[in-house]
């Protein structure tokens, strides 16, 4: 009869596309891990992997194999997740996702507070870009995932904490004085530094200002630097401080990014807003729910607190 454990022991090499870094993952000895997947491939009398000492392919009807195993190792574990809807809230554990433009600025602001309320709850935390988090939830991979909408999530189900705008950074030099708000048409864009492609952030920022998104010539024609190639909010801040160009940042990274450099300052863009929106992410047979929503409410209270 095939087991679970052939499943996951399959799935890890699909992940890791190596036996021995499959085996690791689950915790067991290689030959252990090779055993079973060998016995599972002679129960359903076809062959998942080619392998030999240098890679692992995965064969066409093993993919089929794959992707069946997936969605049985999802249902089985909201059998085990049921078994914990009657416990207190916020007990079970918990593996959630989140996109670098929004860990480092919200964990520090909200995870005290979590740890405050409820000590016994035990949190995992994975960073990944926004489509490799959907997949990881539509996998069951983890349980939740923290975007910034809009982002494409078809078929899963969101819960908005906060909204927010953008802030116009730039050295004080370079700056007009005693401005509170400017808009996208004001802005010199040819200076104008965001993340590299694939990072929705940037997408953000071009969709406030109403520039097009994925390409770097702007709505007034001239060569804009949205392709300067960083994958960091801080890398951006200290192109600014060093006066190579400004940025745009979301509100709740501007204490941690401008704090620490005062001769930088930061002005609202003064464009149509909320310029992005976060929410938790989750599949819709999801079936802790309730945890979701006191997340939510934790959240949202100390964002109000740190934010406004």
């Amino acid at each position: 009869m095939i087991s679970l454990k052939q499943l996951t022991y399959a799935l890890a090499v699909e992940q890791t596309l190596h036996f021995k870094k499959a085996s690791e993952l689950c915790n067991v000895s290689q030959s252990a891990l090779s055993t079973a997947i060998t016995e599972l491939e002679k129960q359903l009398d076809l062959q998942i992997f080619e392998r030999n000492n240098k890679k692992v392919i995965i064969t066409a009807e093993g993919l089929l194999v794959l992707n069946k195993a997936k969605q049985i190792k999802m249902e089985v574990d909201e059998l085990y997740q049921l078994s914990q809807m009657n416990k207190s809230a916020l007990t079970s554990p918990m593996t959630m996702g989140l996109i670098p433009t929004i860990g480092p600025y919200l964990l520090p602001k909200v995870l005290p507070e979590v740890r405050q309320q409820y000590p016994l709850f035990k949190l995992s935390i994975v960073e990944e870009q926004s489509h490799n988090l959907i997949e990881m939830v539509r996998n069951g991979d983890i349980d939740v995932a923290v975007l910034a909408l809009p982002f494409p999530i078809d078929g899963l189900m969101a819960f908005e904490f906060w909204q927010e705008d953008f802030y116009w950074v730039a050295h004080k030099d370079e700056c007009p004085l005693q401005i509170q708000e400017i808009t996208s048409d004001e802005l010199e864009l040819e200076k104008l530094m965001l993340l590299k492609e694939g990072h929705c952030l940037k997408d953000h920022a071009l969709a406030a200002c109403s520039l097009p998104i994925n390409k770097t010539e702007t709505k007034k024609g001239n060569k804009g630097n949205a392709s300067f190639n960083s994958t960091s909010l801080h890398t951006l801040i200290q192109m600014v401080a060093g006066k190579l160009g400004t940025t745009l940042v979301p509100q709740m990274a501007l204490d941690q990014l401008i704090h620490t450099e005062s001769e930088l300052t930061a002005v609202h863009l003064n464009e149509p807003g909320p310029h992005r929106r976060l929410a938790f992410v989750v599949r819709p047979n999801y079936v802790k729910t309730r945890d979701i929503e006191l997340l939510k409410q934790i959240f949202t209270h100390q964002l109000e607190h740190h934010c406004s």
